[in-house]
């Protein structure tokens, strides 16, 4: 039985597969922090006054979050103004 040979992809689609799991890899961490840290100050009983602990927590959960929607915007963007989509000639 002979081997049906599958068009190969070109780089540009393999590029824009990569973006895209890296793009959806990185929202999903970003939206189940942000779920936690929600879920952390409206279900989770908590003291009148925050520890020193979990000051410093949520000060570097912040920075972390902030780096991953940066980083994100950045893929999306970056990659959308550097590979403008090829002009196709028609071969009249």
């Amino acid at each position: 039985m002979p081997m049906k040979l599958e068009k190969r992809l070109s780089n540009e689609e393999i590029k824009a597969r990569l973006v895209f799991v890296v793009a959806v890899t990185l929202s999903f961490v970003l939206v189940v922090s942000v779920l936690a840290m929600i879920y952390g100050v409206l279900f989770v009983v908590q003291p009148v006054e925050a520890s020193e602990l979990d000051q410093e927590m949520v000060s570097i959960l912040t920075y972390v979050l902030s780096t991953l929607a940066g980083a994100l915007v950045g893929l999306v963007a970056g990659n959308g103004l550097k590979n403008p989509p090829k002009e196709q000639t028609d071969a009249e």
